[in-house]
């Protein structure tokens, strides 16, 4: 068995069809078919029930189907793996989201430069969602995210729990309440959420906190980015809640109390390829949990 096998049966199931799987794959249908008859030959067992339509895969082929799909992920990895071992100077990449900027990500990605000098570094915006399929196919090593997003081939660490906060102007009556309000108490408030990026994504993450408190925000309106949302708030047009790391970010008029909810936070993750056991992984997790001793952060150390 080969993986183009496997690849050709993923294809079928896929498409559900072998005319368009062969389309898919650039071959003649017929040579198609001949290669899953042999792969059938070689497991002694059918994958497909003849005669469907669609084309639908028996039980056997459809746990087959399922573990094709881990072994292709797998191979994949290990190639771009290898080819980031081959390569004579040695990078890495790294995904993250544009609000952790405001946080310690600066100063562990500036203390990671110092301790790995021979080591190249390059920080590339993107959403959690999209980190993980640039993981997979070797664009990233490692991605900063605040989104709980699972994948089979790809390890998520929790680094830490960031308190939430509520930016509002500084006329607003919340203002006075520097002990910190419960999100019943901002339910009814003009409310800015962000980004507008594909979902999921923090706004949507900030709303399915309302939705397990039985709440939702009464008057909403998705922007662009946090400064966009803090610059209106700091405008009198409403309030936003925020990670506590975004109190950086000042405007004239704006305050920030806290959301005194007890799951009022947002996590902090991050993922890595689940084969990627390199040394500059470790190193890079040394540097964070260093920051977070300095900052006396709590944190559960990662099993790297």
């Amino acid at each position: 068995m080969e993986l183009r096998h496997l690849r050709y049966f993923v294809a079928v199931v896929e498409e559900q069809s072998f005319t368009k799987a062969a389309e898919k794959l650039f071959i003649a249908q017929p040579p198609l078919s001949r290669q899953i008859q042999n792969l059938e030959n070689e497991l002694g067992i059918q994958l497909f029930e003849r005669g469907s339509r669609p084309l639908q895969t028996t039980q056997a082929g459809q746990f087959f189907y399922q573990h094709a799909v881990k072994l292709l992920s797998n191979a994949e990895e290990i190639k771009a793996m290898t080819k980031r071992v081959g390569t004579t100077d040695r990078v890495m990449r790294m995904g993250f989201v544009a609000s952790l900027l405001y946080g310690l990500l600066p100063r562990i990605t500036y203390l990671f430069r110092q301790q790995q000098p021979n080591l190249k570094v390059e920080l590339i915006e993107m959403s959690t969602k999209d980190q993980i399929q640039a993981l997979k196919e070797g664009r990233i090593d490692v991605g900063f995210g605040r989104l709980r997003i699972s994948d089979a081939a790809v390890r998520r660490v929790l680094l830490r729990e960031e308190p939430l906060m509520v930016a509002v102007h500084s006329s607003h009556p919340f203002s006075n309440k520097t002990e910190g309000v419960y999100l019943a108490e901002i339910a009814e408030e003009n409310m800015f959420f962000y980004p507008t990026t594909s979902k999921p994504n923090f706004s949507t993450q900030m709303q399915s906190i309302f939705s397990e408190h039985g709440l939702e925000p009464r008057y909403s309106k998705e922007v662009r980015e946090i400064q966009l949302a803090l610059g209106l708030v700091a405008a009198g047009e409403g309030i936003c809640v925020v990670p506590d790391s975004a109190r950086t970010i000042q405007f004239p008029h704006l305050k920030y109390i806290p959301l005194l909810d007890a799951d009022a936070f947002s996590p902090i993750f991050l993922a890595t390829r689940n084969l990627d056991e390199s040394e500059d992984i470790h190193a890079l997790f040394d540097c964070i949990y260093q920051i977070y001793d300095l900052e006396a952060i709590k944190y559960d150390r990662a099993g790297f």
